[in-house]
């Protein structure tokens, strides 16, 4: 009773107004000091990875990058033939507004569409690519100005900074939807499990004050692990998960304690009783979704680590706050029960029950099972699983490009208008050539035999456009391709560059570095980079998880059993998002549009999150059996007392997480509603049936030898039997 845990937890319990105090106090400077130093955003640089991100800086070195760019539609209002007449005066009239801008790098010809329906100005920003999407609000002013001034025209804007700018307000708004959601449903879900509004708000005030503090700190450690514009959504989502489980941990056990006290200790004690056991489960497997979180910095990219970075952040603040604030308010809150208590036995009535643990008929129910037939049981139980995983041998990882975005988008709408009217202007290859000055004839003529072979190519439109740097040591070449970004013709351009049109070409310029850039080429090589880093990412979170677990319980037994169980449940989770999402049948029910494919940063980080989250049910279930197991129950009793005890938290746990990435499916974004369904069904299989079903067989049929080579359960199953009544002992090692 003198670890760390319990030390802190039992300052906090006699200085409970200091602890709650001093908590929010902590609250505020990290919202403050977040306030003061900003956030700093990821750049475009950050982004680059594969051939294309090294094309884009070979350009951008020789400031010859692409810049971000606005097309403004102009068409009849009608709908029918364009008065060319009033189109060109509203073109000249909207160049001349455009050019006058501080943001604005440069105004095009007007392009008339094949159709002659539509007039097309293109409007080049400055700046990074990033920041172009800040900067579309005065553009947009200026469309707004011109149409004011010709309402017998239509002026419509798109373009990357106004997708951008559409895509981050929708996710904004599908926030609040998320929220208005999960806060309910998971306040009622607490109301049902502790049957009291003071203590089912208590999970969750903490929960939104870890989140509130985890959103302060994560803008300061930005300017150290640059954030990518997802940090907030991952805060979110996952701080109100954690953050209520770990506080439903610790007031379930109290609650335990207190009733099995029967009233004969008092509050301080009994929250120092729930801090070694409970307090040390939520410290465990708070610092192994922390390790395991981790392992995403090793895949090389600014949007995985922003995702580790707000998750690790998170974590940490949710794991102080149940073990700061929380003893604190236990305090408080049992000192006004016994004084209630106290109340009405003076009064004569009788004194209300403390609810405690048990795990009900129904429970039983699903323990009968696995305690009856083991083998059978967990037979049945992997074999299910296995079926989910079938579907696995179809997936199919993309990039969720610009053209899976919402068509609730205005400039998304306008953007469909554009290709369809601009066929020819839908993609764009960059071409990247560096060599030394003295070689830049050889590359001028190289370029254009790749404009001319790409000019004979169907999958080319045969425009193109040669420029060279400064001091002539770099040349581009711009070809456009007649199709969308996400089709299997643009990506066959690509190919057709890369794999023949180049090495044919400036492959045969001795020192040169070549490479084409542009959405398609960033589409293909962001799956390719995370494919070959998921070894490594998947290595190291085996190891971070074995080795977590190990330490946890002193067995190598159940550390292999949990890196086995989680490799499961997260195959099983993964091949139901592919049974769902790669296919047309769930359009309807979940609202989407099926791309035919997973988003290429789905299976990282479900393997990661997951294997993170489970060890929740993980510690806190098998530290149960092992408290028992310590207490000289024998194993077959412990497991069945452990799991039957630990039902209604691990329930209550499963659904507050379910209802917290369930809330994602209603989100807009393609990738977020992958991500929150997956996260959910993965939360559902290892609660209801890795925990419930597979866990207690497995251990079932090893009996003893689930905790080799654990020394200090053999000596406590050796020992004299203790009696049913006798309390487990406590383990705070």
């Amino acid at each position: 009773m003198n670890s760390l845990t319990v030390r802190v937890a039992r300052w906090s319990a006699r200085h409970p107004w200091r602890a709650i105090v001093g908590w929010l106090v902590f609250v505020v400077l990290c919202l403050g000091a977040g306030s003061a130093v900003g956030i700093n955003s990821a750049k475009t640089a950050d982004y680059r990875v594969g051939e294309a991100g090294r094309a884009e800086t070979l350009a951008a070195e020789a400031q010859l990058e692409r810049r971000p760019a606005e097309q403004v539609l102009i068409s009849s209002r009608s709908g029918g033939a364009l008065d060319r007449g009033a189109a060109r005066a509203a073109a000249e009239d909207l160049t001349d507004r455009m050019r006058r801008l501080p943001e604005v790098a440069g105004v095009a010809d007007p392009l008339l569409s094949g159709d002659r329906r539509i007039l097309m100005v293109e409007v080049t920003l400055k700046g990074e690519e990033r920041d172009a999407k800040d900067k579309v609000d005065a553009l947009v002013a200026q469309t707004e100005a011109v149409q004011k001034s010709h309402p017998g025209l239509l002026l419509e804007e798109t373009g990357s900074p106004s997708v951008s700018k559409g895509v981050d307000r929708q996710r904004s708004d599908d926030l609040a939807l998320s929220e208005a959601i999960t806060l309910p449903v998971t306040l009622l879900t607490l109301l049902v499990v502790f049957g009291s509004v003071t203590m089912a708000g208590v999970p969750l005030l903490l929960a939104l004050s870890s989140i509130a503090a985890a959103v302060g700190l994560s803008m300061v450690v930005s300017h150290v692990s640059p954030d990518a514009g997802v940090g907030t959504n991952v805060i979110l989502m996952i701080g109100l998960a954690v953050g209520v489980d770990y506080t439903l941990f610790y007031l379930k056990r109290e609650r335990e304690e207190r009733a099995r006290s029967g009233g004969r200790l008092s509050s301080e004690a009994l929250v120092e009783l729930a801090a070694a056991t409970s307090g040390r489960a939520v410290v465990v497997s708070g610092f192994a979704v922390v390790a395991s979180t981790a392992t995403l910095y090793l895949a090389s990219d600014v949007i995985f680590s922003s995702l580790a970075t707000g998750t690790i952040v998170v974590v940490l603040v949710a794991m102080a706050s149940s073990l700061t604030a929380l003893p604190a308010l236990l305090v408080k809150l049992g000192r006004r029960a016994e004084l209630r208590a106290s109340r009405r036995a003076e009064r004569g009535k009788p004194v209300r029950r403390v609810r405690g643990q048990g795990g009900g008929r129904m429970w039983d129910a699903l323990l009968r099972p696995a305690a009856r037939h083991p083998l059978a049981t967990l037979c049945v139980s992997v074999m299910a699983l296995l079926a989910l995983v079938l579907p696995l041998a179809g997936l199919k990882i993309t990039e969720m490009s610009r053209d899976t975005h919402s068509r609730e988008i205005p400039a998304m709408r306008v953007y469909d208008r554009l290709n369809e009217a601009f066929p020819e202007q839908r993609v764009t290859h960059q071409v990247v050539v560096r060599a030394d000055a003295s070689r830049s004839a050889e590359v001028t003529a190289a370029l254009r035999e790749v404009a001319r072979r790409a000019e004979a190519d169907p999958l080319f439109t045969g425009a193109s456009r040669i420029r060279s740097s400064a001091g002539d040591r770099t040349g581009t070449l711009e070809l456009k391709v007649p199709y969308l970004g996400n089709s299997e013709e643009a990506y066959d351009s690509l190919d057709r560059l890369r794999d023949d049109f180049l090495p044919a070409t400036v492959g045969r310029i001795s020192g040169a570095e070549y490479g084409v850039s542009g959405d398609v080429a960033r589409y293909a090589d962001y799956p390719a980079h995370q494919n070959g880093k998921l070894p490594l990412v998947l290595g190291a979170l085996l190891l971070v998880t074995f080795a977590m677990t190990v330490y946890a319980f002193r067995s190598v037994v159940l550390g292999l059993i949990g890196v086995a169980l989680n490799l499961l449940s997260a195959a099983a989770a993964l091949g139901l998002l592919v049974l769902v999402f790669q296919g047309t049948w769930a359009e309807g029910l979940l609202g989407f549009e099926s791309t035919g494919s997973v988003g290429s940063r789905v299976p990282l980080f479900l393997f990661v999150i997951l294997f993170g989250l489970s060890m929740d049910y993980q510690v806190f279930v098998v530290s149960r059996i092992r408290e028992a197991a310590l207490a000289g129950v024998p194993t077959r009793q412990a497991v069945l007392d452990g799991i039957r005890s630990s039902a209604s938290v691990v329930t209550s746990a499963a659904v507050v997480m379910t209802t917290v990435f369930a809330s994602f499916v209603f989100l807009h974004i393609i990738e977020m509603k992958q991500i929150g369904f997956v996260l959910a069904a993965a939360v559902l299989i290892d609660a209801f049936v890795v925990r419930v079903m597979v866990l207690p067989a497995a251990m079932l049929l090893l009996g003893e030898s689930s905790w080799w080579p654990s020394r200090a359960v053999r000596r406590a199953l050796a020992g004299p039997e203790k009696s049913p009544s006798s309390r487990p002992a406590v383990d705070v090692r």
